[in-house]
């Protein structure tokens, strides 16, 4: 049973974060004091695992994707993220998804390591379909929740996120923390590697950040 879309003007209670890595995890479960649930609500033998916990007024979840039972890394990518977005709405019935995590940066956008942007639109980077109406389809574009005052305040995944959201009427945002260039010289995997733990903590910081903003307010006022 697919989730309703809930009212605008009440505030928000019930958050789902939705992370693909670990080290994007931990530091995120460790600063609100999350606890992992030993009573899954997914299916059996699904890796995702949900961390939950209260912070102020709000209900907080968080779901890791988990590790890929066969080679025993991150469950990266968009098929993990989107099943396991699908099933945590449906499970916990969350009233904001938030997809945070890192990412590549365009430094000819204006981009630099260590940035962390509230993200205004999602698409699918490397899924082409050369066929008129399917090739919209393929990348599928779509615009984040608007959060204007949050942005005041103050990706790959994320499409596939922002698809299951959008089909599920559930708002979600995106925060993602630049680890590293994807058009400049350098060797990407090893650029992203030396960052990712530094940056693991800024994202952390930022979330907290927005989580203070969140708290009390409706979603018509983020």
């Amino acid at each position: 049973m697919a989730a309703q879309p809930k009212p605008q003007n009440r505030p928000i209670s019930n958050i789902v974060f939705v992370v693909a890595m670990q080290t994007e995890a931990l530091p995120i479960v460790n600063r609100f004091q999350l606890t992992e649930d030993p009573h899954s609500p997914f299916p059996q033998g699904a890796p995702w695992v949900h961390y939950h916990g209260t912070f102020k007024d709000l209900n907080i979840n968080l779901i890791w994707t988990g590790n890929d039972p066969t080679l025993g890394v991150d469950s990266i990518g968009t098929i993990p993220s989107a099943l396991a977005t699908y099933a945590a709405i449906l499970a916990l019935q969350p009233d904001l998804i938030i997809n945070a995590g890192t990412a590549g940066g365009f430094k000819a956008k204006g981009a630099s390591i260590g940035d962390i942007f509230v993200v205004s639109e999602c698409a699918f980077h490397d899924r082409r379909i050369p066929i008129p109406i399917f090739d919209l389809y393929g990348v599928g574009l779509r615009k984040a929740f608007e959060t204007p005052k949050l942005v005041k305040e103050l990706n790959l995944k994320g499409a596939a996120i922002a698809y299951v959201a959008d089909l599920l009427k559930v708002p979600a945002i995106f925060i993602k923390a630049v680890t590293n260039n994807v058009d400049d010289d350098k060797a990407i995997v090893e650029e992203f590697l030396q960052n990712l733990a530094a940056l693991t903590v800024e994202l952390g910081l930022a979330v907290e950040q927005v989580i203070n903003f969140i708290n009390g307010k409706c979603i018509s006022e983020l």
